[in-house]
């Protein structure tokens, strides 16, 4: 006897902006809580050593706004160090010293777990969390734009292994995704610069205007001017918010994920140069191979070509890195890519500015000349 049973199970996505999260009258961090339902509620809090060399008040400031709210919140000492950097990514220990944090704090599943960091700690947290007691609520507060404006949106976790990125992780929605514009403005200008691709990738996907928005105030964001840089950040976002949410396919069950145009190679780019190459670096030479290889493939029209690589210059992406030399190996991210997948290849690329269309093979001598045509162009400019 056979049973199909359908079934659906309901989540909030919780996403807010504010400035100066633990100052004691901003209500953002406890009002997510409030949703919970379950007060008081314990809080075990994260921070990326990183952040913290720059923000050396930070836990003092937390522990003050934990007092504040003591009635609604208990803070749960002491407020762990997380090594930030795509090593704490690689260090699988590291996951069992989460675990096992969280279990010494006696969490559960109605208590919070709240990371303060990059994208590479949110991810590292954010798996522990997902594995203690199957889910501890997580409640991410980025730190940089690439995970203001895309990676802390997601529902996914993931840590590296066996060579290849974010092969571990699960797939879990936030409680709480909470975004501090006072946070960006200790970035070096090497992180503010890289978290911009994602908004560039999500705009020419999916939304011209915000393009267009980018390529005009390409200089005001990179002389980091927040009046000009945070309603990019936003609009980023609410598209890749609205992508999980209104998609379809939330937890990727199909083969098809247009929020990772320029990622196939971006992935394997990272892995090739030992990291040396920051994700938004990686992501920015993925984007321009592709939309070389989009405009070889006949797809996307040579004026369009321009401006999106005259963009990506403007906001001081270098197009080239020599592990493009090796061009057998990063042609093996293709299989990677969809092995991750898994089902059918389906790669994202461009028939014009803020319209993407899914492909299902590569036409690796194509894309080998792409390849050689970028670095053309490196030499050239």
């Amino acid at each position: 006897m056979d049973f199909n049973a359908e079934f659906e199970v309901k989540f909030t996505h919780r996403l807010r902006f504010t400035r100066d999260v633990f100052s004691t009258d901003n209500d953002s961090l406890i009002n997510a809580i409030r949703d919970g339902q379950h007060i008081p509620a314990r809080v075990q809090v994260f921070v990326d050593q990183g952040f913290l060399d720059q923000w050396p008040q930070l836990t003092n400031r937390i522990r003050d706004y934990f007092d504040h709210h003591s009635d609604e919140i208990t803070l749960v000492d002491p407020i762990e160090r997380v090594q930030g950097g795509e090593a704490c990514k690689n260090d699988q220990q590291l996951q069992y010293r989460l675990c096992h944090a969280m279990n010494d704090a006696q969490l559960c599943r109605q208590s919070y777990a709240l990371v303060i960091g990059g994208g590479a700690v949110l991810d590292a947290v954010g798996f522990a969390a997902s594995m203690a007691h199957r889910g501890v609520r997580l409640i991410r507060m980025p730190t940089t734009t690439l995970s203001q404006d895309d990676s802390g949106i997601g529902v996914k976790n993931g840590i590296n292994g066996f060579n290849k990125k974010n092969y571990l992780g699960t797939f879990a929605v936030p409680w709480a995704v909470i975004n501090d514009e006072l946070f960006l403005t200790t970035l070096s200008d090497r992180d503010w610069r890289a978290g911009f691709i994602e908004a560039v990738k999500v705009a020419l996907i999916k939304d011209a205007a915000l393009f267009e928005q980018i390529r005009a105030e390409a200089d005001q964001i990179v002389t980091r001017d927040l009046e000009a840089a945070m309603p990019v950040i936003i609009r980023s976002a609410e598209l890749h918010l609205r992508h999980i949410t209104e998609g379809g396919d939330a937890f990727e069950l199909t083969t098809a994920r247009p929020l990772d145009f320029g990622h196939w190679a971006a992935h394997k780019l990272e892995q090739m140069s030992y990291f040396d190459l920051r994700h938004g670096e990686a992501v920015a030479i993925g984007i321009a191979l592709d939309v070389i290889y989009s405009n070889m493939v006949g797809l996307l029209h040579d004026d369009d070509t321009e401006e999106i690589l005259d963009c990506l210059r403007a906001l001081g992406y270098n197009l080239w890195h020599d592990t493009l030399r090796d061009g057998d190996q990063l042609m093996k991210g293709l299989d990677e890519f969809q092995e991750h997948l898994g089902g059918e290849l389906t790669i994202a690329l461009l028939e014009g500015i803020g319209k993407s269309i899914d492909v299902h093979e590569i036409d690796t001598a194509k894309m080998r000349q792409a390849i050689e045509q970028l670095a053309i162009e490196a030499t050239v400019r």
